[in-house]
């Protein structure tokens, strides 16, 4: 048998009352487009940086791109993004703005997330 076989039902048969109570559930396609938004920002490992620097303290542009070793300029443009999907926030104190975790569900998130990869890779991640 080969492994497309292994992943098809052999014979066409719809479990109806099991996808009317799933349908009735399924989130509708705007909350599915946002969700797909947001997890997109967990997908890039600089972002994934950034959150978890942002997750033990509030830092500013310039302290991020010291951390990570890169331009503010790079930095700049992945915050921007994580404050469009609403990920981040942002204080501005005089001159300097400072970027946090917009609730505590991000680091919740990155957290799970984290701990998740560290068990698959027995804590070597």
């Amino acid at each position: 048998m080969d492994k497309d076989n292994l992943l098809r039902c052999e014979e066409d048969c719809v479990h109806c009352e099991a996808v009317k109570q799933v349908k009735c559930r399924m989130p509708d396609e705007q909350t599915t487009l946002r969700a797909s938004d947001f997890f997109k920002a967990f997908s890039d490992k600089t972002r994934l940086r950034i959150l978890s620097a942002l997750a033990i303290h509030e830092l500013c542009v310039c302290d991020i791109a010291d951390l990570l070793g890169m331009t503010q300029s790079a930095i700049s443009h992945q915050l921007r993004f994580l404050k469009q999907v609403r990920l981040v926030v942002g204080r501005k104190e005089g001159k300097t703005v400072y970027y946090t975790l917009c609730d505590g569900h991000i680091g919740a998130i990155l957290q799970q997330g984290m701990e998740h990869v560290q068990e698959e890779t027995g804590g070597d991640a």
